[in-house]
């Protein structure tokens, strides 16, 4: 029998199952978790803004979020001016914290970032992004890596409270990037083709110890609304995700960059979702792509099976397929818009 190459494997499914195009989401939508730069959200700092309203007119998306204003006064104020400005209820801009100043600061780090953050919101920013660089990269002022629940931090997590902003928060990343990448590992393809996506413990923390860190976060911040992004980075778990959100009212979550994960357990997921209907956000992470649009609402609203959860191309984090969760419209109108109109205090 001739061997095959994993990379040249590319089965064509002889399912006979129904395909159903949903062009239009069917309430408006917030993309609450997406970027316009250069490295995410394909440089559209540098496009007409009359192009991209025009892509999220066609897809059904009434307002984008975008998580790239960074730190400091030049790309916020840059992306304030272009989007925000001219366009204020069709766009969101959320500052971050500017980790490579804690060796400078020291001890007196959370404190200075909460005055940074401050004046980032008012210039604009309605929300702190927090990447996933923190848990992982991030080191205080000793050198040492920076643990998530790091008490000297909550200066800044408090003043995201008390200004009544969310802190959406990426914490660690799949369980499998934690994985060795050896013949189980399920996202083997993924990673290697993105060999610096691996973070085996040691070097790296253990993925627990970081979702434990990120559960501590939450229930020590009581006041600050955190947005755990990707199904709170534990979507392989919904079981965990569902337990932390039962004791953290002040936790919501959004499934951007996720259905790969939720689409495999639809049952668990659409349980999920509709429980806590009211303390989920849609987001994509893909930049205002209307194919991917299309497929987020394909899963969210049909009864479709198996069918692939990336339209551009083959499986990017899985060799698997997924299925949509037929959620009512009493789920679908609070996920889609709802939530995040109350959250940024859009019109509703």
């Amino acid at each position: 029998m001739t061997k095959l190459a994993l990379d040249d494997f590319s089965p064509r499914p002889q399912l006979v199952r129904r395909e159903t195009r949903i062009e239009r989401p069917r309430f408006p939508v917030i993309d609450a978790h997406n970027h316009l730069g250069p490295d995410f959200g394909g440089g559209w700092d540098t496009k007409p803004v009359s192009q991209l309203i025009d892509t999220l007119d066609r897809a059904g998306v009434r307002c984008y979020v975008d998580l790239d204003g960074g730190w400091g006064e030049d790309i916020l104020d840059a992306r304030l001016k272009k989007f925000k400005e001219p366009h204020p209820d069709r766009f969101i801009c959320f500052g971050s914290p500017g980790w490579k100043h804690w060796a400078d600061d020291g001890a007196q780090f959370g404190e200075k970032a909460a005055k940074g953050f401050r004046a980032q919101v008012a210039r604009g920013a309605q929300g702190l992004k927090i990447w996933k660089n923190f848990g992982l990269h991030v080191k205080d002022h000793t050198g040492a890596l920076a643990k998530v629940d790091d008490p000297s931090l909550a200066p800044l997590w408090e003043t995201a409270g008390e200004l009544g902003v969310p802190v959406l928060i990426h914490v660690a990343d799949p369980v499998a990037f934690f994985d060795p990448l050896d013949a189980t590992n399920e996202r083997w393809d993924e990673l290697h083709a993105h060999p610096d996506w691996q973070f085996p413990s040691p070097p790296f923390p253990s993925f627990m110890s970081i979702m434990d860190a990120f559960a501590n976060l939450v229930r020590r911040h009581k006041q600050t609304t955190f947005i755990g992004a990707h199904a709170a980075c534990y979507a392989e778990n919904l079981g965990w995700v569902d337990t932390l959100m039962d004791e953290c009212p002040n936790l919501l979550i959004d499934f951007s960059a996720r259905i790969s994960e939720l689409g495999r357990q639809p049952f668990t997921a659409k349980k999920l979702l509709t429980k806590h209907k009211h303390r989920v956000l849609f987001g994509t992470d893909s930049g205002p792509s209307i194919p991917m649009y299309q497929t987020y609402y394909r899963f969210l609203e049909t009864e479709d099976e198996y069918f692939d959860y990336n339209p551009l191309g083959p499986p990017t984090q899985g060799r698997w397929q997924i299925y949509g969760l037929a959620l009512g419209d009493e789920v679908l109108k609070p996920i889609y818009y709802d939530n995040a109109a109350r959250l940024f205090k859009l019109p509703q």
